[in-house]
């Protein structure tokens, strides 16, 4: 029979076994509650670094979603050049990219010649316009040339083909053509590459576009083209016709050119823009026969 002394022993001991089992108990539970905690904070490290690369923290969400600029405009020093005039830029943004605008030029020779100016392939030539048009920039503004290209040549306040606003712009639809033949001349049965009743815009040198403008009156095919198209003539043919056939004379520059008549836009005009619009000319474009206005 075991002694007093062995069953307190055997009871003592069996009491430090169960506070053993609890303490290692707590232990696993502590260390089950971390790893869970510690898991959790690792998800919302993920969540939060997924959302901050997409732009969930970002302070002004509108930075995002800011209209990209539509055109720009090269400053150009008016001192350096005093044939240029300044009224401004017009805006870089928002600009129309579709459609047409309606461009009427009242000049001294006859009825009102009204074109088409195109938005989608000359957005910023046609900005250009309107917002000069806007500040009476051509009115009262003489078309200085007839060039060899059969082209009558407007826009340039000071008449000497240097003259402009206080900013320029680039190139937008200049026309592509094939390849050129070794000889250099145009392929036979070739559309003219400025149809009678193009408008294009000029400038010197090329690509820096101000406000001078041209407007065909007969058909002109070059392996060379350098003029962007911006619209295409749709009433007042015959008068620019009968501008394009007035004598010539030197320009002051040795240059036999300057119509012996002055021709002079009395105002110049462009409507608000129209999207559902009669086809335009693309950049091989040929502008559409249009009925001649009086």
């Amino acid at each position: 029979m075991a002694s007093s002394r062995d069953r307190q022993r055997k009871l003592a001991r069996a009491k430090l076994d169960r506070q053993l089992a609890r303490r290692a108990a707590t232990v696993r539970r502590r260390r089950q509650i971390q790893a869970g905690v510690g898991a959790v904070l690792v998800l919302a490290v993920i969540v939060a670094g997924s959302a901050w690369a997409l732009g969930a923290f970002d302070s002004d969400p509108k930075q995002n979603t800011a209209a990209e600029d539509t055109c720009l405009w090269t400053p150009q020093d008016a001192t350096a050049n005093t044939n240029l005039k300044d009224v401004g830029r017009p805006e870089t943004k928002g600009l129309p990219t579709d459609g047409t605008r309606a461009m009427t030029v009242t000049t001294n020779q006859g009825a009102p010649i009204t074109a088409e100016l195109n938005l989608t392939n000359s957005p910023c030539a046609a900005a250009s316009i309107a917002h000069l048009a806007s500040r009476s920039f051509y009115d009262n503004t003489k078309c200085h040339e007839i060039t060899a290209d059969g082209a009558l040549r407007c826009g340039d306040p000071s008449g000497t083909g240097l003259g402009g606003p206080t900013y320029s712009f680039y190139d937008e639809d200049v026309p592509t053509v094939p390849s050129a033949s070794p000889s250099a001349s145009p392929a036979p049965g070739q559309p003219p590459t400025y149809p009678k009743g193009t408008v294009a815009m000029i400038s010197n040198p090329p690509g820096s576009n101000g406000s001078q403008f041209l407007i065909f009156f007969k058909d002109f095919t070059t392996t060379d083209p350098k003029y962007p198209v911006i619209g295409r003539v749709t009433g007042g043919l015959d008068v620019v016709e009968k501008i394009g056939a007035l004598p010539t004379v030197d320009n002051g520059t040795g240059a036999k050119v300057k119509p012996k008549t002055d021709v002079v836009i009395q105002s110049l005009t462009v409507g608000e823009p129209v999207t559902a619009a009669a086809p335009s000319p693309s950049a091989s474009g040929t502008p559409a026969s249009s009925p001649s206005a009086g």
